[in-house]
């Protein structure tokens, strides 16, 4: 039953929380429910959610719009990926699905440009759906199996998040943009010092930030660890939306007068300069001038982290007239075809493509791995949201974050460098009155009575979903792997074009799980299976970074039960959840360091100690117990009694026998 909501003035993350209640209160670290207006869903991972609509039995998606991008698969080295191009177009058909096929364009910005809606909730199976909070939505990744849910009607459940908010004064300097002023508070809270937050910016600095602008504030959220970042709907928002026609769209939102914020800071603006991030974390920052004038290899312009038609016209600016160094690849990723095409228009991609760059195809592709893979060892510099190590499809990389001020500038010297010291004026770009606009690239859902007699056109590489056990009364398994902090969802089920095109099938990913960490893991893990499965233990923050929920379903089907770990990433510790896996926190951290791989980690009446309080004892078999905590909620223990959340739809408790297997 839904709670009543707080007292005197609310924030604005606040008041679309309110407006989007289902159940639930109120109260950071309370659960709360809901309700989905919109749904996202990117290539490699809406082949999961597809399937899972299909394991559901759904008829017809509830949250509209729903899109269905394609923007990571790209490479057609084989048929792989042209085939999944045709299984999800005959998904969108079959559920009534809007579908962008590829070469459209990134999600995100896509998505902003065509389907945003100030004051609508929108709920998408890639981290980076935050990137929406800039046009004034409550916009929040997830794992695929709870976007399905919500587009099957479902509320999304999380836990109510503290607002966060940061006080935006003064205006950027020259050749200073919005990429340094998010690599700033990386630099200030880490990877994790967001987590269970929504960050919502408000004050005076504002007006100084265009929509694009704050699309990059708002994307790199995530890589805090927020669930969420939220912008006022203003004067920006509604010069952005008329830009693309669609001005009708537009509706005021802000903060009450007079509202509180859980946490506050403020950040400056105008005491700004160029940062970087180092290899190999988003957190890693330092002014640029601390690192100028290491060789450079690559820099890469584009991605869902600065995909504004500004961050390449700046570009084109500074190149205009000059060449890139000698050596150095200036890559150059439009983000969608409005933005490519208004480039053409207005003459900046010429300049780009005169001054040495090399044009790729819209779409995700060298920030997923995708292409543009750099030499090892050699210096990239990019500007994309993170740089995990191997993310840019070298695993031995050296991938700097930064802003396309300092990309370019880099660029033409051959080597990082502060793109103040440029012996020229700093090109200040607004973005243009009118935007190229085509919205017939896009394929509108079908009439019901239609969409009903389409058959999905699936192939070997898109399998039925295996299933799943539910956790037994006693665990007694082997702890498998034991690694440290920061795990990323990179390092469990690796990207790139080696391994994403396999992403649609559980069976075929399999074999890549782990492999950066411990190459020998999916083997152990599957003869696990058929002698009650394993534990993995991990330090803080694990399961960072992208959403994507193979990361827990594919170890899940190698028989994961349980992961000990000192903390988790908010995405990941519920796609466990949601598959039947158990998370579980170390009340005392020290114990982290008891456990070895080998090491027996036995739990008896799991589900009477799961239903009572927070904590939990296991024991570790010849070193003695360690007290545990779940957090879990008394629907999530019912999830964890079915096996996860397609048992749980499909049965309503647990299948009377599963059989892990194809």
């Amino acid at each position: 039953m839904t709670a009543p909501i707080p007292d005197g003035p609310l924030n604005l993350a606040q008041q679309l929380i309110r407006d989007h209640l289902v159940a639930g209160e109120m109260s950071p670290g309370r659960e709360i429910a809901l309700r989905m207006d919109q749904a996202l869903l990117q290539d490699v991972l809406g082949t999961l959610v597809m399937l899972e609509l299909e394991a559901m039995g759904l008829d017809r998606v509830k949250t509209e719009p729903s899109v269905q991008y394609i923007d990571h698969g790209l490479i057609q080295a084989d048929n792989l990926n042209a085939e999944t191009y045709l299984f999800l177009k005959s998904a969108c058909e079959r559920f009534g699905v809007w579908y962008s096929g590829p070469g459209n364009g990134i999600s995100h910005p896509v998505h902003m440009e065509h389907f945003g809606v100030p004051g609508q909730s929108i709920v998408g199976c890639d981290s980076h759906t935050t990137a929406a909070g800039s046009l004034g939505m409550l916009a929040i990744g997830a794992g695929g199996i709870e976007v399905a849910m919500a587009m099957a009607g479902e509320p999304l459940y999380l836990t109510m998040p503290r607002i966060w908010g940061i006080r935006l004064e003064g205006s950027l300097p020259d050749w200073v943009s919005a990429k340094d002023a998010v690599l700033e508070l990386l630099r200030r809270h880490g990877v994790a010092g967001g987590k269970d937050t929504i960050i919502e910016y408000h004050g005076p600095g504002l007006a100084n930030l265009s929509a694009m602008d704050r699309h990059v504030l708002a994307n790199m959220g995530t890589e805090m660890g927020a669930t969420a970042t939220v912008f006022p709907s203003d004067g920006e928002t509604r010069r952005f939306l008329a830009a693309r026609g669609r001005e009708a769209d537009w509706r005021p939102l802000a903060a009450e007068p007079g509202c509180r914020y859980d946490l506050e800071e403020t950040l400056d603006l105008s005491a700004l300069e160029p940062m970087i991030a180092l290899p190999s974390s988003p957190d890693r920052v330092v002014p640029v001038r601390e690192v100028a004038g290491e060789p450079l290899h690559q820099a890469y312009v584009g991605s869902s982290g600065n995909p504004g038609y500004r961050d390449f016209a700046v570009v084109a600016s500074i190149v205009r007239g000059r060449q890139v160094a000698d050596g150095v690849s200036l890559d150059i990723n439009p983000s969608s075809r409005q933005v490519l095409a208004t480039l053409v228009r207005d003459g900046y991609l010429a300049d780009l493509i005169a001054c040495g760059g090399r044009l790729h195809q819209t779409g995700c592709n060298g920030c997923i791995g995708m292409g543009q893979a750099p030499a090892v060892g050699r210096n990239s510099l990019r500007t994309v949201p993170r740089n995990f190590p191997g993310r840019s499809g070298t695993r031995e990389d050296s991938v700097f974050l930064c802003s396309p001020e300092t990309a370019a500038a880099s660029a033409l010297a051959g080597a990082i460098t502060d793109p103040r010291s440029l012996d020229m004026a700093y090109p200040r770009i607004d973005e243009p009155e009118r935007m190229v606009v085509n919205r017939e690239l896009f394929t509108p859902p079908l009439p019901p009575a239609e969409a009903r007699l389409k058959p999905l056109q699936k192939t070997e590489n898109t399998p039925a979903l295996p299933e799943l056990a539910a956790l037994p009364e006693r665990i007694e398994v082997p702890v498998l792997l034991v690694a440290g902090d920061n795990v990323s969802t990179d390092d469990i089920m690796p990207a790139g074009q080696r391994v994403m095109p396999y992403w649609s099938s559980v069976y075929a990913s399999a074999p890549f799980t782990f492999e950066a960490l411990d190459p020998d893991y999916a083997r152990r893990a599957e003869a696990s299976r058929g002698h009650g499965g394993h534990a993995i233990v991990a330090g803080h923050n694990y399961g960072q970074g992208s959403s994507r929920e193979n990361a827990a379903l594919v170890p899940r089907y190698l028989g994961l039960q349980v992961v000990l770990a000192k903390s988790f990433a908010r995405i990941h510790w519920q796609n466990l959840v949601c598959f039947g896996a158990l998370p579980l926190s170390f009340v005392d951290e020290a114990d982290h360091a008891r456990l070895e791989r080998g090491d027996a980690v036995v739990i008896e009446n799991l589900h009477a100690q799961l239903a009572t309080g927070t904590e939990l004892v296991a024991e570790i078999v010849g070193k003695g117990r360690v007290k545990l905590h779940h957090g879990l909620t008394e629907r999530q223990r019912s999830l964890l009694a079915c096996g996860g959340v397609i048992n749980q739809l499909r049965y309503g408790s647990a299948p009377p026998e599963v059989v892990q297997s194809r």
